[in-house]
C-alpha cells in the first residue's frame, strides 16, 4: 500500500544521503523505521489507555495475593 508523507527538509536530506551511501531506497528505511517504531507505539498507547481506565476504575485490577489464589500459586 502506497502512503505519502511530508518530511521537513532536513530529515529528507539525512534520509537521501543514507539512502545514497548505503544503495538502498528512501522507502526502505521508512519502512524500517515504521515497522521498527510501530511496535514501542502501540506498547506505549496501549499501556496509557489502559492505565488511564484504571485510573477511572473501569479497568478490573487484581492484587497480587488475588492472582495467586486464582492460580493456586504458593507465596
Amino acid at each position: 500500500m502506497a502512503i505519502s508523507i511530508r518530511l521537513d527538509p532536513d530529515t529528507n536530506e539525512r534520509l537521501e544521503q543514507l539512502a545514497a551511501q548505503t544503495g538502498r531506497s528512501k522507502s526502505y528505511y521508512l519502512r524500517e523505521l515504521i515497522e521498527g517504531g510501530l511496535e514501542s507505539l502501540e506498547d506505549f498507547y496501549l499501556a496509557d489507555a489502559t492505565m488511564e481506565r484504571v485510573r477511572k476504575g473501569s479497568e478490573k485490577v487484581l492484587d497480587a495475593a488475588s492472582v495467586r489464589a486464582k492460580f493456586e500459586l504458593g507465596g
